[in-house]
């Protein structure tokens, strides 16, 4: 008959088996410390609030954003609370190219998350003249901007008409693609990034929330 004790190799003393409840609670703490891992360093899902990017990403769309492309971020916050212990720490930190679409802590707000594509880069002089881009002097092809409203016949600033001003290094200049109805950095300044959270890379699930209906065509999309 087998005995349901078994001997310590080194002190040959036996030695009682694990009961269910510390299993369960054993596999619950080593699931839970690798899901936060992931979360932290890898990909995490985030839900599209506003319609801020349309129609590049619509309300209701859920997106997955690698954690890793510009570097690895050291967490800064209590975990479950957003209580920041010091600030932002990045290793091996690369800048985002122009046109990436980032996920990235509010300067005004940092326990809000904001999302907006990169239009201007370190160093680089940005102006916006009649809802026109221009970096460096020259017109930005401009493929994904989205506008539902003509500029006035004067000025109207920041929306339609900014700067020109130069990107601080260390910083992006970032826009929503939809342009008349987006919180950007024409409004609260350039993003530090540092800030950055990662880049969104596709829409794993969407729906349509007043309708509830599921919008399938957007499964799998890829972001660009």
């Amino acid at each position: 008959m087998a005995n349901p004790k078994t001997k310590n190799a080194d002190t040959g003393k036996a030695k009682a088996p694990k009961s269910v409840f510390r299993e369960y609670a054993e596999a619950i703490v080593i699931a839970f410390l690798l899901a936060m891992f992931i979360r932290t360093f890898i990909v995490q899902a985030f839900k599209i609030p506003s319609g801020s990017m349309e129609t590049t990403l619509l309300i209701g769309d859920h997106i997955l954003v690698t954690k890793y492309s510009y570097g690895i971020h050291i967490p800064n916050e209590i975990l479950l609370i957003g209580t920041q212990l010091f600030r932002d720490i990045v290793l091996f930190q690369e800048v985002p190219e122009r046109g990436d679409i980032i996920v990235f802590k509010f300067p005004r707000d940092e326990k809000r998350d904001f999302i907006k594509r990169v239009i201007g880069l370190p160093g680089e002089i940005l102006e916006v003249r009649r809802q026109k881009v221009f970096i460096n002097g020259k017109p930005f092809d401009d493929p994904y901007a989205r506008h539902t409203k003509p500029p006035p016949d004067e000025p109207f600033f920041p929306r339609d008409d900014f700067g020109p001003v130069r990107v601080p290094e260390g910083h992006v200049f970032v826009m929503g693609d939809n342009r008349e109805n987006s919180e950007d950095s024409r409004f609260w300044g350039f993003l530090d990034i540092n800030k950055i959270r990662g880049k969104a890379r596709f829409i794993y699930w969407s729906w349509n929330g007043p309708e509830r209906s599921v919008r399938f065509d957007r499964f799998g999309k890829v972001l660009e």
